[in-house]
């Protein structure tokens, strides 16, 4: 745990020498929505490969580049593409940018991910506000040591999303005429898209949408005292009864043309956070 805090410290003093200020607001954009990051108002810009100690993101529709600027005229750094248990990264690795997020002072943690739907009433380009996560990935970033200085050991998970930015979200999608959705995320290791037997158990037990991703970096988020929305693009709905095979290519498109939207929507809500 020492090197990897180490090695936290040595990014983070890496990307603080390029800041006018502080960030506010982290912001990571998943499958497909590397546009869905609004207008961003670039400092300056890397790709991962030129950042110390940062994984590199092996997923083709992932753009693999971190940008500090102002989004909505609030400080951020942007995330366009991000890193998953399925690639052979640990829950340390896929959480690594969050910790040097905080470390730069973020407060304010907002996630988007392109998502299978399980609700039946869900539509392919729905946004849906995650309300709440299942963690079926059998592996959470906070096992082992506890590094006191980022948070305790056991922080409560009751209050994973924060509400208010929840209810602007909803608003920003609303006045767009975006039907926005609500639901439970369930995160699984993937990369095998899922069976018919686990969209039925995967319904049984609650879930609205299912993805393979999100869920270490918003543990380790709430680990670290930040407020959190996340937003998910349902692709592509599920029926267990009537399967379809599932195209990545289709997957790509759908997030992409929402992106724009999803995009929006953030921009929107982080217009209207303040300190």
């Amino acid at each position: 745990m020492r090197q990897y805090r180490t090695r936290v410290i040595e990014t983070a003093d890496f990307l603080r020498k390029h800041l006018m200020s502080p960030p506010l607001v982290g912001l990571m954009t998943g499958t497909g929505l590397g546009d869905g990051t609004g207008a961003i108002d670039v400092h300056r810009s890397f790709s991962y490969h030129e950042i110390p100690n940062f994984p590199a993101s092996t997923v083709e529709s992932h753009f693999g580049k971190l940008t500090l600027g102002r989004l909505a005229q609030r400080p951020a750094v942007v995330m366009q593409g991000r890193f998953h248990l399925y690639e052979g990264y640990s829950p340390l690795e896929v959480t690594f940018p969050i910790r040097v997020m905080k470390a730069l002072g973020v407060k304010v943690l907002m996630l988007s991910n392109a998502a299978g739907g399980l609700n039946p009433a869900f539509d392919a380009g729905d946004i849906m506000i995650l309300s709440d996560h299942l963690n079926l990935m059998g592996k959470n970033p906070l096992t082992g040591p506890n590094e006191d200085a980022w948070g305790e050991r056991f922080p409560d998970m009751s209050r994973v999303y924060d509400p208010d930015l929840a209810a602007l979200a909803t608003g920003a999608g609303e006045t767009r005429g975006v039907r926005m959705r609500s639901g439970v995320y369930a995160g699984l290791n993937g990369p095998s898209l899922e069976t018919p037997a686990e969209i039925r158990f995967l319904r049984t037990i609650g879930a609205d949408a299912v993805g393979f991703s999100t869920v270490q970096e918003v543990i380790a988020g709430v680990h670290a005292g930040m407020r959190i929305l996340a937003l998910s693009t349902i692709t592509n709905v599920h029926d267990p009864e009537a399967p379809e095979p599932a195209s990545v290519a289709d997957i790509i498109a759908c997030a992409g043309r929402v992106a724009p939207v999803v995009g929006e929507i953030i921009q929107e809500v982080v217009s209207q956070i303040h300190e």
